[in-house]
């Protein structure tokens, strides 16, 4: 009866459209990096900017969470998919940083193929969590984010492989290994974005 005459705070869906967007905008920012390295010095400071500013939403969030008496969804929800959100945008802010720490001047073509992975997940990620309420929609998109993880798999593999074949210069091998690997892990956390959708769509269907 309580729940009835207390309104739920329906604000949530908006914050979690707002942090997708933001990982939509920090995706496409970190494909410009592999494609631009001229301007790497400005894309790495756009990222960090979307970063904080991600940050910010998450800790917003999840101030809510403990001020609102009703929530739409389950509290643990709200907090993991939040987080999960923030932790993709965490990973391409690491992931243009090490661009930098690396001293990375040249494009090697798996790298950007990876990073256009990143830019349709995130894409897809969007339009689930605009969804969120759709279990159909959400399984959907959910199903393409695990062709676009498995793509970047592939993708790893053979970039990875590819360093080590002939007589390769350890230096370039430890890099670019570092590079492939934050990139790589950025697709899979994509993917638990994914699942944290699909889980609390199906739930509160």
């Amino acid at each position: 009866m309580l729940s009835r005459l207390i309104p739920r705070d329906e604000q949530f869906f908006d914050l979690f459209n707002q942090l997708a967007e933001h990982l939509k905008t920090a995706a496409a920012l970190l494909d410009r990096l592999f494609a631009e390295p001229q301007n790497t010095a400005d894309l790495v400071r756009q990222i960090k900017d979307i970063e904080h500013q991600a940050d910010v939403l998450t800790l917003s969030i999840n101030t809510r969470i403990d001020k609102s008496f009703i929530t739409p969804i389950d509290r643990e929800d709200i907090h993991q998919l939040a987080s999960r959100l923030d932790d993709v945008i965490d990973r391409l802010d690491g992931t243009a940083r090490r661009v930098v720490m690396l001293h990375i001047n040249e494009v090697r073509e798996p790298a950007k193929q990876m990073a256009h992975v990143i830019v349709r997940a995130a894409e897809h990620i969007a339009t689930a969590v605009m969804a969120i309420k759709t279990p159909a929609q959400v399984s959907a998109q959910a199903a393409e984010i695990k062709k676009l993880e498995e793509e970047g798999d592939a993708i790893y593999h053979d970039a990875v492989g590819a360093l080590f074949a002939g007589a390769p210069d350890p230096i370039e091998v430890i890099r670019w290994k570092e590079v492939y690997e934050t990139l790589e892990i950025a697709i899979d956390l994509c993917m638990g974005v994914a699942n944290a959708a699909q889980s609390i769509s199906i739930k509160n269907a």
